[in-house]
């Protein structure tokens, strides 16, 4: 079975791969996971598997490469399925600024494109920025998928630039900027703008919401028809989807999947009154300090309305040895923007509740595929301390 490597701004593989009835495994153009590691996988596949199935990579929890197999037909139906869900009719063409080796860019571009017969313009994202301007300048019609994290690479590269030909904006794959939606529409003053929610055995999608239907980041919408979401124990969230994976590799392990089985997506949650669904972080991220309950998640609404740059936690104890977490901020604040957030925790939340530092960075480290990268945040050098909690 073939291992295809993407080529950012090239997507001529990927269309041959999918033209090919074998499985395939398409990989980042950049990874230090070795491509027998991969061969060994695929070989892992029962013959059901080996045809009219696709292979993406992703991290697991625990950390270690994980090969997430997914069946094209699925996918598709899924393609077409978001196609409805987020009115996407008068779109013409969509245009890349994340690698396609990302699930979320994979089937909400590159697949729904080739679905429903839309131009896909490629970009090499942020890293490129000349490129990326001329392409949205030129843009008629268009979607854009992001992170929360390149709407200020977009203040920054494009800080006084408009670009009406941009329709809609799809955000997922971290949190969604609900607080920066002022300056979004500013940029893409004709776009509507959708959160979305999933993961990478979801293939990727399992919610969509509009941005003027919540007030709130965490709350990710209603799942896509024939998707059902529940909640196990401790609030963890599991979904079920005829869209979701058929199988994954991980730890030299083989893991089948169905149509049928509850997947755990490693988030917790909780339904609104409303009936939506409201994140309220990864298993990592709620946990009890001094005996209450903390939800970084939603901590993080909290300092968006006080903050309109990027925002993120880390875990840290303190000197009781209690569970504890620092907020980073970039870029830097001011003085004033320091009161305003602290301000914020005053008025929302407990002593407990507040971080036990606020620090700040130049810029928040990333990965590939234009999320924050989490494990880095602790251990980076050159933080700026703006306020101690003497708690």
């Amino acid at each position: 079975m073939p291992v295809v490597r993407e080529t950012l701004g090239d997507s001529s593989a990927l269309d041959a791969a999918w033209s090919d009835p074998r499985t395939f495994a398409y990989l980042p153009e950049k990874t230090d996971v070795r491509e027998e590691w991969v061969a060994s996988a695929l070989a892992a596949l029962p013959e059901e598997l080996r045809s009219g199935h696709f292979a993406l990579l992703t991290s697991g929890s625990t950390g270690h490469p994980k090969l997430v197999v997914g069946e094209r037909a699925r996918a598709e139906r899924l393609a077409r399925t978001l196609h409805a869900v987020q009115d996407s009719d008068p779109v013409a063409e969509t245009i890349l600024t994340l690698p396609l080796s990302y699930c979320y860019a994979f089937v909400n571009q590159w697949l729904w494109a080739r679905v429903s017969g839309r131009r896909l313009v490629s970009t090499r994202g942020f890293s490129a920025p000349d490129l990326l301007r001329g392409a949205l300048e030129g843009a008629s019609d268009a979607m854009l998928c992001l992170v929360g994290a390149q709407v200020t690479l977009l203040e920054r590269n494009f800080p006084d630039l408009v670009f009406p030909g941009v329709l809609r904006i799809h955000f997922a794959g971290g949190g969604f900027p609900q607080a920066e939606l002022g300056r979004l529409a500013a940029h893409f003053p004709n776009a509507r703008v959708f959160n979305n929610y999933g993961c990478a055995e979801a293939m990727p999608r399992l919610t969509s919401r509009r941005a003027e239907d919540a007030r709130e980041a965490t709350d990710v919408g209603r799942p896509l028809p024939g998707i059902e979401l529940s909640l196990g124990e401790g609030a963890e969230l599991f979904f079920r989807s005829p869209f979701g994976a058929t199988a994954f590799y991980e730890q030299d392990e083989l893991h089948l999947l169905s149509a049928d089985d509850w997947i755990a997506t490693g988030d917790l949650a909780e339904r609104t009154e409303a009936g939506t669904w409201r994140l309220l972080g990864r298993a990592n991220q709620v946990f009890k300090r001094y005996g209450e309950k903390i939800a970084l998640a939603r901590l993080l609404d909290t300092v968006a309305t006080a903050w309109a740059g990027q925002a993120n936690f880390y875990r840290e104890r303190d000197r009781m040895q209690e569970e504890g977490f620092c907020l980073l901020l970039t870029p830097a604040p001011a003085e004033e923007d320091v009161r305003a957030v602290l301000k914020a925790f005053r008025a929302a939340h407990p002593r407990t509740h507040w971080p036990l530092r606020v620090e700040s960075v130049p810029e928040l480290p990333v990965l590939p595929n234009g999320k924050t990268d989490l494990a880095a945040l602790a251990t980076l050098v050159g933080k700026t301390i703006h306020w101690k909690n003497r708690l």
